[in-house]
């Protein structure tokens, strides 16, 4: 197994990005970061690399293939980014402030469930496919600090 870097940069050409509310506290920007993208890696299998290995031969799982770009925006801006993503049929994953108080998934989906899409109290939304599609759709965010 070759495990020498390449020199050359990897350029991607799809984007995963995590838009988040601005309003929300450090642990809730966490708790909702890892949320959202663990929805990505069990639909989208071409997102995920091979698995790791260290050099004692412990093997551990695989991730992301490509890094994750983390944003934040307003709620305005958060529900525009989701009607964009909506409109381009990107596939994406949803965090309503209403999952705060959940304790578990069938909970989750059951408060996600009971909203109307124009209705959902969005706090991060993630997002992947081709590069331009999620650029335009996170457009109005900045990087997270």
């Amino acid at each position: 197994m070759d495990t020498a870097p390449s020199p050359e940069p990897i350029r991607f050409d799809t984007k995963i990005a995590v838009l988040l509310r601005a309003d929300l506290e450090p642990w809730q920007r966490l708790n909702v970061t890892s949320f959202l993208v663990s929805g990505l890696g069990t639909q989208l299998p071409e997102v995920i690399g091979e698995p790791y290995e260290d050099a004692d031969g412990v093997p551990y799982l695989p991730m992301f293939r490509q890094p994750v770009m983390v944003f934040e925006a307003t709620k305005e801006t958060l529900t525009a980014a989701h009607a964009r993503a909506l409109s381009r049929a990107l596939p994406r994953a949803v965090f309503t402030s209403d999952l705060f108080a959940t304790g578990h998934d069938r909970d989750n989906r059951a408060a996600v469930r009971a909203v109307p899409t124009a209705d959902l109290d969005l706090v991060g939304l993630a997002v992947y496919g081709p590069k331009n599609a999620v650029d335009k759709v996170v457009k109005g965010a900045r990087m997270h600090p």
